[in-house]
């Protein structure tokens, strides 16, 4: 079965999502959609002090924020401007201690329905392979 294909770049995506999502950069400085390939998409945050919790770690809301944020890419980026696309599920593991920084999530498609997205993804600081949390999740596609 191959990957489902995009329908919105990465500059159309991160555009899309500053339009109908335009707070997202006061909460989360520095967010962007990094990639769009078929059936992945690569997001980025950068954490500061307002997103580190006691023990100068990176908060479990700020990852699970990036992991979020990860899907509602995957499912814009693959079916188009669908703003009400919503999560219905999402589950995180903490993996390892995050330190602040960028971080990046990389979010596969893992089936992608008429009326479901199914994705998963990693979550690491910019530049490293130790995976911090992983993720996955549905999200609804509203109908047409």
């Amino acid at each position: 079965m191959s990957a489902p294909q995009p329908v919105m770049s990465a500059a159309e995506l991160n555009d899309y999502i500053f339009e109908v999502y335009p707070q997202i950069l006061d909460q989360y400085p520095g967010h962007q959609v990094m990639l769009v390939e078929p059936g992945r998409v690569v997001v980025r945050m950068d954490t500061d002090e307002r997103h580190i919790r006691a023990g100068g770690t990176v908060s479990g809301p700020t990852l699970f924020a990036l992991a979020d944020m990860g899907g509602y890419s995957c499912v814009l980026s693959h079916v188009g401007r669908e703003a009400l696309a919503v999560t219905t599920n999402l589950n995180i593991n903490f993996m390892r201690k995050a330190e602040p920084g960028r971080l990046e999530a990389d979010c596969t498609i893992l089936k992608l329905g008429k009326r479901l997205m199914v994705f998963e993804a990693s979550i690491c600081v910019e530049g490293s392979d130790d995976v911090i949390a992983h993720a996955t999740g549905t999200y609804a596609i509203p109908p047409k």
